[in-house]
């Protein structure tokens, strides 16, 4: 059967029905009822989140930088907040190898203008050592702060792949938020674009209509070589890498060409 404009009755092989543009209106207009009692949840959950209570905590713990060890109260740049993101770090794997679900959320934070814009300052801690992140980021091309916490407790150091908040008030530091997991995804503004689209994120736990194509792995698309294709090993590396200007294949050591 030839599906045309004109016969609104046809059913795609496992697809949503195909409607005229009015009936399309009406499913949409029911939609919006329970997106906006979403977003109305959303509005509580974050008053609520601004009122849980705060930790004091030390803040002349030192981390380390690009300029050596510094104040962890340093990071707030003079700001009252601050927002981390806490990365995860394999040690000794090459660039490529290093955490897909990390890469990718601060990957979408490059940088905090914005956030600098409002009172917020925002940095990444790994456990990583210091001798071998700063080269990760210098590949990657991150421009906000990277600091090393190996080897601190929480809340500065501790487990990684967490977003954390933290409120300054003159010398005395607090800790006032933290999420992990899916609660990191807000950060991610391509989930919530993907979860517009007909095919979602292509994962294998979405509930999609049958006859969709298959859903794989989260960030499974990360890495790629250098034609596009989904990949890990030597010569992959995140997909936005391919578009700095005179990129080259990474070997196996992670190492990256020169392109100065």
């Amino acid at each position: 059967m030839t599906t045309t404009p004109s016969d609104p009755t046809t059913v795609l092989p496992g697809r949503p029905p195909v409607v005229d543009l009015a009936a399309w209106q009406t499913a949409r207009d029911e939609l919006l009822v329970r997106e906006k009692a979403h977003t109305r949840e959303g509005d509580a959950l974050a008053a609520a989140r601004r009122r849980l209570p705060m930790v004091e905590l030390d803040g002349t713990v030192e981390v380390v930088g690009p300029d050596g060890p510094v104040p962890f109260q340093n990071l707030f740049q003079g700001r009252d907040e601050l927002v981390v993101y806490k990365h995860m770090w394999y040690d000794g794997a090459p660039h490529q190898g290093q955490c897909e679900g990390c890469t990718t959320t601060a990957w979408h934070v490059k940088d905090a203008v914005y956030l600098n814009a409002r009172g917020v300052s925002f940095a990444v801690l790994t456990s990583g050592p210091w001798d071998e992140v700063a080269p990760y980021v210098e590949f990657m091309g991150y421009t906000q702060p990277w600091y090393s916490v190996r080897g601190m407790e929480a809340p500065v150091g501790g487990g990684m792949g967490h977003i954390v908040s933290f409120l300054r008030d003159g010398d005395r530091v607090f800790l006032t938020y933290s999420t992990t997991g899916r609660g990191n995804e807000p950060v991610n503004g391509s989930l919530s674009l993907l979860d517009m689209t007909p095919y979602g994120r292509g994962e294998t736990w979405e509930d999609a209509p049958e006859g969709w194509p298959e859903g794989r792995s989260p960030c499974w698309s990360w890495r790629s070589d250098a034609d596009g294709n989904a990949t890990w090993g030597p010569t992959s590396r995140p997909v936005p890498q391919w578009t700095r200007p005179g990129v080259t294949p990474v070997d196996t050591l992670g190492r990256h060409g020169h392109h100065h």
